[in-house]
């Protein structure tokens, strides 16, 4: 490997986490709104939008990153391997969101296709950008420690996007639409497409490709996937990376709907009043009125801000113990502040609000660790390979959120079918629909017990990744001398 400066300067740091910040403008959407935006504002059967949330994904899941992980890793430009997928997908990335969003006025059939298409094209090129930009994190520098610092950036910036779109996108949507959720969703996304695409254009300028392949090393496909099957440490991540996104896209698509039909409005109200008023009073009267769009923001935004507060510590907390167990250990923590919520009732509104804020501490912990473990199941396939196949290591990664995407943004709209749950036929003047007692029972079990079994199994798979904190100091000092020797040689 050649190798420059390992060094990475705040202004580097910062200019790359801003393409996080950007990707996520789209992923925190698909999350949080991709099953409500199908069955209460596009007019899709909860069914059919299953159907296509699990079918579009898996095909981006297990065909479009794997792809796009070999291409990237076998580009070769001025500007490095990945830096140039960045650029030339910013401005695509940011137009295809925003008519995946948008609303024509078709037949069912063909607004069914609509969804099809645009969900495809959505998620082949947020492959195409993230994956190489999740790699380009791994090429930045070897410094294991720099690496955690870089993912605690990468991570708050992350916080920001959630924030926005979990706090403050529902107001804003009912806000610029006046009432009118398909118009308001539709100018929502126009303006995040422009600034998530000058972010990731500032990623590309502001960022350097520091760990360049020798020109001698050669692989063959075969090679990187014989590589892949024996690295027991990278399928252990796809799996977790699976296990965990089933869990984030489940729980966070179904809050919506669970202050929809499970939280007592009434309660909710007087609730979070005293918050309201003091907004108020400030002359900051951004929530409205409504309770349950209030009440939804302020609930995320205590999960949110605790989280970018654990996040501020997961650095000096995998520095000491190493990443596997404080992941490990903050999972496991955090899914305890997710199964709670089974016993909440409904007018249980302070202990909703405080599980979520713990929730968010411990879980936050966790959050910037995970993707610096792919980087590390790269320097080990190094390590024991002597070849380094960045991109389609971190392919992991896109297939695991992906597929976890996928299947727990599915299994939302599927579960809520199976309670009985009945979407609105009309994205302009419907009215409002009296949904079975069994929706709010179904909408509780979505933000507690099943998402629970999900992240619980991962913390199981924790137990059998190799690579703890011992290890992690070998292989970086191993890789440190072996580039030593090929800049001498070179």
């Amino acid at each position: 490997m050649k190798s420059t400066s390992q060094k990475v300067s705040f202004v580097e740091k910062v200019g790359y986490s801003l393409g996080d910040l950007a990707a996520n403008l789209v992923f925190q959407t698909l999350i949080t709104y991709l099953a409500y935006f199908y069955t209460d504002i596009y007019g899709l059967k909860t069914t059919d939008a299953s159907i296509v949330m699990l079918s579009v994904g898996l095909l981006a899941a297990f065909i479009f990153n794997p792809i796009i992980g070999v291409l990237a890793d076998r580009t070769n430009s001025k500007w490095g391997k990945f830096r140039p997928w960045i650029l030339y997908t910013a401005v695509p990335l940011g137009v295809v969101a925003f008519l995946a969003f948008s609303t024509p006025d078709f037949t069912y059939k063909g607004k069914l296709i609509y969804a099809a298409v645009t969900y495809t094209f959505l998620l082949l090129l947020y492959a195409s950008s993230n994956l190489p930009y999740s790699a380009l994190s791994g090429v930045i520098t070897g410094d294991m420690s720099d690496r955690n610092s870089i993912s605690s950036y990468r991570f708050v910036a992350v916080m920001f996007a959630q924030f926005f779109v979990q706090v403050f996108m529902l107001p804003i949507i009912e806000f610029a639409g006046k009432g009118d959720k398909a118009v308001g969703i539709e100018v929502v996304m126009s303006w995040l497409a422009i600034v998530g695409s000058i972010m990731l254009l500032i990623t590309f300028f502001t960022t350097k490709e520091r760990i360049v392949p020798t020109i001698e090393q050669k692989s063959t496909l075969k090679q990187d996937l014989s590589d892949l099957s024996k690295n027991k440490p990278w399928l252990i991540m796809l799996t977790l990376t699976i296990l965990v996104f089933i869990t984030l896209a489940m729980k966070g698509g179904s809050y919506v709907y669970y202050f929809n039909n499970f939280v007592d409005k009434e309660a909710l109200s007087q609730f979070i009043s005293p918050v309201l008023n003091t907004c108020t009073q400030i002359g900051f009267n951004f929530f409205g009125s409504d309770p349950v769009s209030a009440g939804f923001g302020l609930f995320n935004a205590g999960g949110i801000i605790f989280m970018i507060c654990g996040i501020s510590l997961s650095k000096k907390l995998a520095d000491k113990f190493g990443k596997r167990d404080v992941y490990k250990y903050g999972l496991f923590v955090a899914t305890i502040f997710v199964l709670v919520f089974f016993f909440f009732k409904p007018e249980n509104i302070l202990l909703m609000f405080i599980s979520q804020i713990l929730h968010g501490f411990t879980y936050g912990i966790t959050i910037p660790i995970l993707w610096a473990m792919i980087a590390d199941v790269a320097d080990y396939s190094e390590w024991k390979t002597n070849r380094r196949a960045t991109a389609i290591i971190f392919s992991a990664m896109m297939v695991g959120l992906k597929a976890g995407l996928s299947i727990g943004g599915s299994l939302v709209a599927w579960i809520l079918s199976l309670y009985g749950y009945i979407p609105k036929d009309s994205a302009i003047g419907g009215h409002d629909i009296v949904q079975p007692d069994s929706v709010a029972e179904g909408a509780r079990m979505l933000v507690s017990v099943f998402p629970s079994i999900t992240f619980l199994l991962g913390v199981g798979l924790l137990f059998l990744y190799a690579i703890d904190k011992k290890m992690e100091v070998q292989i970086e000092k191993d890789l440190k001398a072996r580039r030593v020797n090929d800049q001498v040689k070179a």
